[in-house]
């Protein structure tokens, strides 16, 4: 079982990997409320959960349900 896990995020990072060339120095994963936080960064790449293998989607109403890809005061986020 914990091989196929292992698996699973393998598969996860190497696709994300392909998305973006970039390597992020900064990761946050925005909470309720949190969601306008994503204005203030200049998005270079938007990946819906939906298309991440084995990544969960989001059910909350109002949720984008994406994971950006940018820069903000000189971080790649």
């Amino acid at each position: 079982m914990g091989e196929d896990i292992v698996e699973k995020v393998n598969e996860t990072a190497a696709f994300l990997k392909k998305q973006y060339a970039e390597e992020p120095q900064v990761a946050i994963i925005l909470g309720s409320g949190l969601g306008n936080f994503v204005q203030k960064i200049n998005v270079e790449k938007e990946v819906a959960y939906s298309d991440i293998p084995h990544f969960p989607v989001s059910t909350v109403k109002g949720h984008s349900g994406k994971m950006i890809f940018g820069e903000l005061s000189g971080k790649k986020w």
